[in-house]
């Protein structure tokens, strides 16, 4: 069992691309689900049934876990399955019948303009990590970043002579996002400022580096948005998502096309994006209840 799905995972990255969080995703699942298997004396996954999976997902609705998350251990269950009658491994795959449980998406959170306003006065630009919290905030705000993206962004991926940044997620694919002028400005600041005296041997090309000089962390980039935060006296739970919200749906607010904003995004599929729309509406709505005469 262990060799086929040691074999999935390597297809998976190699003839699909997947990114790191989605084969550690699929291993997990998959772990979980072979031991289930051998539990009930199985020699084998081509040897389940769809009552294997649904007794499964079962204990895991039992024990508390979320239609989203059942519904993402079927897709790994699924995809491990179709992997295996491609290679002539099995004969069938047991979760053909199976529908997911259906999943309610939820709105995604975001702030105002005024909250954003609020989190960039947080730092204190008398400090140079305080302009280095400011520069990294501006940008996040800008570019809809996602934090694993911002981790792994050098400094040369900055283009400031175009006022672009160039981004590359987490499967290699590459997208141009423009910067607006502040946070061109505090990474102008930043940059010529306060990174070269954080500046260590070790630092390489990372573009936040933390007092030690080292790039900094997904745990480093939280803190960061929690201090601004508390400075601010924002009592609303921040994170980096919460800033790839807003920017979203701020785009959205003032008339941005969809499909520029799953570009900006860089999302695959436009389904993704459209969950903003949804917010777009609801605010479309307060608007018109606002300020229409007969609202």
């Amino acid at each position: 069992m262990a060799g086929a799905l040691d074999d999935f995972l390597t297809a998976s990255v190699r003839e699909k691309g997947s990114s790191a969080n989605t084969v550690e995703a699929y291993r997990r699942d998959l772990v979980r689900y072979l031991h289930t298997l051998a539990r009930q004396g199985l020699a084998g996954p081509e040897q389940a049934k769809a009552d294997d999976v649904t007794r499964l997902l079962r204990q895991l609705h039992d024990a508390g876990l979320s239609p989203s998350t059942l519904a993402r251990n079927l897709t790994s269950i699924r995809q491990f399955h179709h992997y295996l009658m491609l290679q002539g491994r099995a004969q069938h795959n047991p979760t053909e019948s199976l529908e997911p449980p259906r999943v309610e998406r939820r709105l995604p959170d975001f702030m105002t303009i005024e909250e954003i306003e609020l989190l960039m006065a947080g730092p204190d630009l008398d400090e140079p990590l305080g302009q280095r919290d400011r520069a990294m905030l501006e940008l996040l705000y800008a570019s809809g970043l996602r934090v694993s993206e911002l981790i792994a962004l050098p400094r040369a991926g900055i283009e400031a002579n175009a006022s672009l940044l160039r981004v590359r997620d987490g499967k290699g694919h590459e997208r141009l996002v423009p910067l607006g002028r502040q946070a061109l400005y505090h990474l102008d600041r930043y940059l010529t400022q306060v990174r070269p005296r954080l500046e260590r041997e070790h630092s390489g090309e990372a573009l936040f580096l933390n007092a030690q000089g080292r790039a900094l962390s997904r745990m480093g980039i939280w803190k960061v948005i929690q201090a601004a935060a508390a400075r601010a006296g924002l009592a609303k739970k921040i994170s980096p998502h919460t800033l790839r919200h807003s920017f979203a749906t701020h785009l959205l607010e003032r008339g941005a096309n969809l499909r520029d904003v799953q570009e900006l995004l860089g999302h695959a599929d436009i389904t993704t994006t459209q969950v903003y729309a949804r917010i777009d509406t609801k605010y479309l709505k307060e608007v018109h209840k606002t300020y229409h005469p007969r609202g």
